[in-house]
């Protein structure tokens, strides 16, 4: 029912940024709360941050505090991950999820790597 399509991912130095974004399909992006998750090879998968339909709502994991920014744009049906000052420990795959209200579902994206390295 919601298709979510990532974009933005890439290999980077220890320090530089990335910013990802993550388009959904569907005609009520407003209502729904999203956040981005992340799963390092070997790792469970674990949320990083989110954004709910009132996007003055926002948290984060205690990791990315201070680094990374959720936002979004519900005219672009749009949401993003501002990553600064990225560090080793941030590789991952990184994924866009979308919780719809009332129960209707949960929904994931592909996925984006994100690679840190010297």
């Amino acid at each position: 029912q919601v298709q979510l399509v990532e974009s933005g991912g890439g290999l980077v130095q220890p320090g530089e940024s990335l910013r990802l974004s993550c388009v959904a399909s569907g005609s009520t992006f407003s209502t729904y709360a999203m956040s981005w998750y992340r799963q390092a090879s070997g790792k469970e998968r674990e949320p990083v941050a989110t954004i709910t339909s009132n996007d003055s709502n926002t948290n984060y994991a205690v990791s990315v505090k201070g680094r990374f920014t959720i936002s979004r744009d519900n005219a672009k049906n749009t949401v993003y991950l501002q990553m600064n000052n990225l560090k080793p420990e941030d590789t991952a795959v990184y994924f866009c999820h979308a919780l719809l209200e009332r129960g209707w579902g949960r929904y994931w994206g592909q996925g984006t790597q994100v690679t840190v390295s010297s």
